[in-house]
């Protein structure tokens, strides 16, 4: 284990579990000091307030490193961003990173796998089937502060990830948790939930899927950052936390659909 672990995990009952690798901030002095990025740059690429809605499940995961440190949600040998093409074309260091100081990233990259397997393995172990949120949100103003927002056509409030599933062995908890989201009560209007349009889903979920085939349903879920301002990173707190009782409304289609599977 490493000195300083790089997440927080809060053990539960129950098959569900609740994930948010991308939403730490903090980086290490030794890659701080090399940063070109600035930290509102970081911030926009990161998601924060994800680790808020980890509450609905009564096991949870929450990343307390950036992304620019270590992408927890991408395979092990892109996970450490060393040129622009990277990064979405940002410029992160002042200088290229010596060997050792990736080594070090990595190893806090296999560190957080090896947990999960142990944690997923006993969660599998005690309930059978388990379900995973793999919790995320993305951009939709790159252009900047004053530009216009991107489509919505290409850009719903949630984006549903099951491109890293066997889609046909869990489409009746995938669909229930549609419908439910769909269905639910949402400020201003029902919620605009549409099933990989913007994401297909990201490593973690694929390696949830690769290793527990079977028992383990991991479900990236996209929310667009129109809960907050993604140039300043100031959140509309009523939105972030009807994001959250939307969620919360899931989960009990969730349990009802997992045993029949």
């Amino acid at each position: 284990m490493m000195a300083e672990p790089i997440w927080q995990l809060a053990h539960g009952e129950g098959p569900l579990v609740a994930v948010a690798v991308h939403a730490g901030h903090a980086v290490r002095p030794k890659l701080a000091a090399n940063l070109a990025l600035d930290e509102g740059g970081r911030l926009r690429e990161e998601d924060p307030f994800t680790d808020e809605w980890t509450e609905i499940a009564p096991t949870r995961v929450v990343a307390l490193r950036s992304r620019f440190e270590v992408d927890l949600n991408r395979p092990r040998d892109k996970a450490v961003y060393l040129r622009p093409e990277d990064a979405w074309g940002l410029h992160v260091w002042k200088s290229q990173l010596p060997e050792t100081v990736i080594a070090e990233s990595l190893a806090e990259y296999d560190t957080f796998y090896e947990t999960m397997r142990d944690l997923l393995l006993r969660v599998e172990r005690d309930c059978g089937r388990f379900f995973v949120f793999d919790l995320h949100s993305y951009n939709h103003r790159r252009g900047g502060p004053n530009a216009p927002a991107a489509v919505e056509a290409e850009n719903p409030q949630v984006n549903i990830g099951t491109g890293t599933m066997n889609r046909a062995r869990w489409a009746p908890v995938v669909d229930r948790l549609v419908s439910d989201l769909r269905a639910h009560d949402f400020p201003g209007g029902r919620l605009d939930v549409r099933e990989n349009v913007k994401f297909r889903g990201g490593h973690f979920s694929r390696w949830v899927h690769e290793t527990f085939p079977q028992t383990g349903c991991a479900l990236a879920i996209e929310f667009k950052k129109f809960f907050m301002d993604e140039w300043t990173g100031e959140a509309d707190r009523d939105l972030v936390q009807a994001i959250g009782d939307a969620l919360r409304s899931t989960t009990q289609g969730v349990l009802e659909q997992l045993p029949t599977l």
